[in-house]
């Protein structure tokens, strides 16, 4: 059933790659990479921090049963304008408009790290899994976002007012035990276009050689950019 902000509507014409790129704030490309084994024409799914709405967009169009929630209703309306009409709903907070054992796979990209009560966020995406029910997402590594942002942002502390969550390797993967997920952390390359083009941006040419030197996809998995993780929900 859709949710009750859900209003039947036409559907745009097919965006084009740029665009997609473009309307998500994350690394497209590398997220869907990942999404890959998790997908099943048969499960129900739910993208929290759906933005724009392309990935719910993408997944739809495939042909897969997914829904989103996303707390800015602007970003609802601006995909809505691009995609037509999608499945998302408008969220005050961590709690989820779902009744408990909805959906087979959960999914969040560049999202954890924003959410302030990350331990409620947890309780409520385990409530709307099945059991045996996956979570997979993705989320910035703390020992190496800290310093990006602290040079992106030419401060100290700014950067706690957008990523006031946070976590190094084994505080994520205590974080998801201490909820009762089976944890698993996947070696996902992200160093691509869209990758080199944020690195271009904040930092310049100095920030593509060092690139080079220490490519991330290389590190060893506590020293990643990014973590990517899938966490099953005990059956």
């Amino acid at each position: 059933m859709p949710p009750a902000d859900h209003q039947p509507g036409t559907v745009a014409t097919p965006p084009s790659d740029e665009v997609l790129r473009k309307q998500t704030f994350g690394n497209l490309e590398s997220n869907l990479g990942f999404l890959e084994p998790f997908l099943d024409a048969s499960a129900e799914m739910l993208d929290i921090g759906s933005g724009r709405g392309p990935l719910v967009y993408v997944l739809r169009s495939r042909g897969y049963r997914i829904r989103g929630v996303e707390i800015d209703p602007s970003l609802v309306a601006e995909g809505r304008s691009v995609h037509g009409d999608l499945p998302i709903s408008v969220v005050d907070d961590e709690r989820l408009p779902f009744e408990a054992a909805t959906f087979d796979l959960v999914m969040s990209f560049d999202v954890f790290e924003h959410i302030p009560n990350s331990d409620g966020h947890l309780a409520e995406v385990w409530r709307v899994l099945k059991p045996g029910g996956t979570y997979v997402l993705q989320t910035p590594n703390k020992w190496t976002n800290v310093p990006f942002e602290t040079v992106r942002w030419r401060s100290f502390t700014k950067f706690r007012e957008i990523h006031c969550s946070l976590h190094n390797y084994w505080q994520l993967r205590d974080r998801l035990a201490r909820h009762g997920f089976d944890v698993c952390f996947h070696d996902v390359p992200v160093v691509n276009e869209f990758f080199r083009g944020k690195v271009r941006q904040h930092l310049g040419r100095p920030g593509l050689w060092l690139l080079e030197v220490a490519n991330p996809d290389r590190l060893p998995m506590p020293l990643r950019t990014n973590f990517y993780v899938s966490a099953r929900k005990h059956a």
